[in-house]
């Protein structure tokens, strides 16, 4: 149970102490961002003015005197109606040894309840290398399934691949062209067609296998032989970049499997599509989205929406109860056409939530780094990693909320400064890890801390006990920065501490305890980290 369930428990015993019905997770517990109001706050007299009809103030001291528990070292409350708790220090230092105890799972919580969740993410169409929009993108889906799966709920990391559609053909197009120029022929690259040098590339490969002997095959061959190339690659560079999948879904297969088929038959068979200008669409205005969708254009080829409605379906029959979408910025317009398809065909809308991926910027110098897949002049993630480290590409990626738009400092990425978030906490880690190296002896839990006093120390103790509910946070609002947040902080604590006290003296009691401080200090932030991905240098 983490803090704030333990005293969102405490004022709900007050309250039916004071027979008032109240739900209890609805009771909000805050965090005060002056140390005067408190560890906590709650406003939850505030709440109950209008169905008391009367005073917050009175509500408040009346909940105020109903609080009895070891934990709480005193209740204060605060116009106009806010009561503020103080933690015992005991109960702070006692946190110590369960970190300690649980080491690798502390903050390990069953908030989610086994919910089962799809997580779909990068999913990035395999005519090309990973860019560094991709790397974003799997830094937060992979950040937000080791979270959510840290919380209890039961994640299925997705891949969706896109080998079926036009693109694909262009695809098959661009390397049977550059397979023509390395047998002696001329080039004829399509406009739409793919120029980046991986092209090249797998063109080089079938050739130095087959000189000139696959001439005769037809786009089929090309496509097929480039799906299998990129996709390996995608997935060597995911696998580099500490990114993993539990299940690849080809688009395909939905149509080899009559998925895509299913749906089109009921839209049609329930009267919710039409006919206008030769194509077939869609009614999802009728379904809040902001005008119907064409899901088999005029040639009878099939939009993309389409399979991609198929897919989802397929999902919630496999049995999942949320299923969360990592999406490009071009996709927003995206979200209301899906859900309304789900709801055409009888399902709940609310079961999808889609994620919104801004773009990246790449600084050099202050200065915009241009990129362009087109063009095959672009920044590919492994560029990026090579450059700065996977840690930092790592924990910059995860530092910005993926609903804004991020610009990636190359040179701070790698400067090894306080002025480089990921040195500062890395380097932190790598304190701890040097005193408790250089001290070497094993030290036995204490029953009591009787030398920890300092504010600093209590500050930091009051960000440990706080880590449960802050991954618990990040789960919920599926903001996994929240986490680079709360150990950049912890890291600042840290430094302030090591820099105002020493921690190996003379007296045993005292470096022992700071031990184990450490120790429980170090465990947190590594946890922290391990969330995002990022796996601390010991040594700095």
């Amino acid at each position: 149970m983490s803090i704030k369930q333990k005293i969102q428990r405490i004022i709900k015993t007050s309250l039916d102490n004071n027979n008032i019905d109240f739900d209890i997770d609805k009771i909000v517990i805050e965090t005060p961002k002056e140390a005067k109001n408190g560890d906590y706050s709650t406003n939850i007299a505030l709440m109950l003015t209008k169905i008391l009809k009367d005073n917050p103030m009175n509500i408040a001291s009346k909940i105020k005197d109903e609080i009895k528990d070891e934990s709480i070292e005193k209740v204060e409350i605060a116009a106009p109606g806010f009561i503020n708790i103080f933690l015992t220090k005991k109960v702070l230092l006692d946190e110590i040894n369960k970190i300690i105890t649980e080491d690798r799972n502390y903050g390990r919580n069953n908030y989610g309840n086994n919910e089962k969740i799809n997580l779909e993410y990068v999913s990035a169409n395999p005519t090309g290398t990973l860019h560094i929009g991709h790397g974003r993108g799997a830094t937060y889906g992979d950040n937000l399934s080791r979270i959510m799966s840290f919380c209890g709920y039961d994640i299925t990391r997705e891949y969706y691949i896109n080998d079926a559609g036009n693109q694909m053909n262009n695809l098959g197009i661009s390397i049977k062209e550059r397979y023509k120029e390395l047998c002696g022929l001329e080039c004829n690259l399509p406009e739409d067609g793919y120029h980046g040098k991986e092209i090249i590339t797998i063109a080089k490969k079938i050739y130095d296998i087959y000189q000139d002997t696959k001439l005769n095959e037809d786009i089929t061959y090309f496509k097929k032989e480039g799906l299998d190339i990129l996709l390996d690659e995608i997935k060597k560079d995911l696998d580099r970049f500490r990114v993993n999948f539990d299940v690849f879904t080809s688009e395909q297969s939905l149509y080899d499997k009559g998925y895509v088929e299913k749906v089109l038959t009921s839209f049609q068979k329930n009267n919710n599509c039409y006919v206008d200008d030769d194509a077939l669409w869609l009614k999802t205005s009728a379904y809040g989205d902001e005008k119907d969708r064409v899901i088999v254009k005029k040639d009878g080829n099939y939009t993309y929406l389409l399979p991609d409605i198929a897919y989802h379906v397929n999902k919630i029959e496999r049995g999942y109860q949320k299923l969360i979408d990592v999406l490009g910025a071009d996709h927003h317009g995206y979200i209301n056409r899906l859900k309304g398809a789900l709801e055409i065909l009888g399902h709940d809308s609310s079961i999808l939530d889609i994620e919104i991926l801004q773009m990246v910027r790449l600084l050099r110098d202050g200065e915009e780094i241009k990129i362009s897949k087109r063009t095959g002049k672009t920044i590919t993630l492994n560029d990026l990693i090579d450059e700065v480290g996977i840690n930092a590409t790592r924990y910059f990626f995860a530092s910005k909320s993926l609903d804004t738009q991020m610009d990636f400092d190359l040179g701070l990425a790698v400067k090894n400064s306080n002025d480089n978030p990921v040195y500062y906490v890395e380097y932190a880690n790598a304190r701890i890890s040097s005193i408790l190296k250089n001290y070497h002896k094993n030290i036995e839990l204490k029953e009591n801390y009787h030398t920890i006093n300092e504010d600093i120390a209590y500050n930091i103790m009051n960000k440990l006990i706080r880590f449960e509910d802050t991954v618990i946070s990040a789960s919920i609002k599926k903001q996994p920065h929240i986490i680079c947040n709360y150990v950049y902080d912890l890291a600042s604590l840290f430094h302030s501490y090591y820099g105002a006290y020493k921690f190996i003296t003379d007296d045993k009691e005292y470096t022992e305890e700071r031990m184990l401080l450490l120790k429980a200090i170090k465990i947190v932030i590594n946890n922290s980290l391990n969330l995002i991905g990022v796996i601390p240098n010991e040594v700095m």
